[in-house]
């Protein structure tokens, strides 16, 4: 049997008289919130558009860049090839006798001046035929002579033995001076001055006429030379500056003039050949080093050269950038270019550039017609 359970008829009273009240304060706080959101969404609402109608909250781009300020000046455009050096005369000197060697008279590399001795041959046997041949020519002249006399003051034979002694006499004296010229070709001399840089003799040797025996070359001056791509024809001649260097001679710089230029192209490589000259003193150039020869191709004055890396390469061409004042702000200005010409990292404008302006050298390729820019550091163009 289940307990029974008494109810209270005036705690239920109060249970059910509460119950309107909980729900009405429910929903009156739910109203509230809700109110109080919609404002707080309006506010910030109206704060946006207002900084974005003031500009405030909206970032410019502002660039840092680098310039250099222009100005006009020389610009020399070159043609670089690469040459070879030669010695400015080499000679190989032959024996013009027969006979042995029997003395030499200078070491291999000393310095020598043309017609010094450099070898003597044996001579002992033109020595004796240059007597014998003097004392025929002695007798003719004195033969010659007395003929003369008698037959052109006295009348005394008869103009057949007159001539005879006459040409008797010239013909040996004749044969002395060859003889002679013999004698002294026993001495082997030097051609040219220069460096005596081979000697292919030793004493005792045996030589003949035309036999090589020293090889003299001239090393200063020397001459440098290349060829010349068929493009720059019309502009390399005979007279053109140039300027030699070495990979070898890093501090030494050679400057000299073109000294030939062939008529002709070679049908292999398509170049022309040209030859400079160019002094060497101290004998530091050597023949058959590789040298860099910069060939003067024209020369311009009073143009404005920027740098090569100034240039930005466009669909339609060459454009470069300057710094301007523009409505109280500084931004950068395109520039479209004409070039005329270029040489290793040099660009020389025609038009598009003039000297004064501030050309953008770094930061030309974040930039774009209007931007703004802060410059960081700026320079002055100077001129080689």
């Amino acid at each position: 049997m289940r307990p029974m359970t008494l109810r209270n008829p005036m705690s239920e009273a109060r249970s059910h008289s509460r119950a309107p009240f909980v729900a009405l304060a429910g929903l009156l706080s739910l109203l509230v919130l809700t109110g109080c959101g919609d404002d707080a969404q309006a506010g910030e609402e109206g704060r946006t558009a207002s900084g974005a109608e003031s500009g405030e909250g909206v970032s410019t781009r502002v660039i840092n860049v680098e310039t250099l300020e222009l100005t006009r000046g020389p610009f020399t455009e070159t043609v670089r090839i690469a040459g070879t050096v030669q010695a400015n005369r080499d000679v190989v000197v032959s024996a013009e006798e027969s006979g042995v060697i029997r003395q030499l008279l200078v070491e291999k590399g000393a310095v020598v001046q043309a017609g010094q001795p450099l070898a003597r041959i044996d001579d002992a046997l033109l020595a004796s035929q240059v007597r014998e041949a003097e004392a025929r020519a002695q007798l003719a002249r004195e033969t010659w002579d007395r003929r003369k006399r008698l037959y052109e003051e006295d009348g005394v034979g008869n103009e057949l033995a007159y001539l005879e002694a006459r040409y008797s006499a010239e013909q040996t004296e004749a044969a002395v001076e060859t003889l002679q010229e013999r004698l002294d070709r026993t001495v082997i001399r030097a051609p040219i001055s220069g460096i005596l840089e081979d000697r292919e003799v030793e004493v005792g040797t045996m030589v003949s006429a035309g036999t090589p025996v020293f090889r003299v070359v001239e090393v200063d001056p020397v001459k440098v030379t290349g060829g010349v791509p068929e493009r720059f024809a019309a502009e390399i001649r005979r007279g053109t500056p140039a300027r030699v260097t070495f990979d070898a001679l890093r501090d030494e710089e050679f400057h000299g003039e073109v000294a030939y230029v062939g008529s002709t192209v070679n049908p292999r490589n398509r170049t022309f050949p040209m030859e400079l000259t160019v002094p060497n003193r101290g004998q530091v150039v050597k023949p058959e080093m590789v040298a860099n020869v910069s060939l003067t191709r024209r020369e311009l004055e009073d143009v404005v050269v920027i740098p090569q890396d100034a240039v930005v390469r466009v669909e339609e061409g060459y454009v470069a950038f300057v710094v301007v004042e523009q409505d109280g702000q500084t931004v950068a200005q395109r520039r479209p270019l004409t070039i005329l010409a270029t040489q290793r990292n040099q660009v020389v404008v025609e038009e598009g550039l003039e000297a004064g302006d501030r050309l953008i050298v770094v930061g030309q390729q974040q930039v774009a017609q209007g931007d703004r820019v802060q410059v960081v550091r700026s320079r002055e163009m100077t001129h080689d």
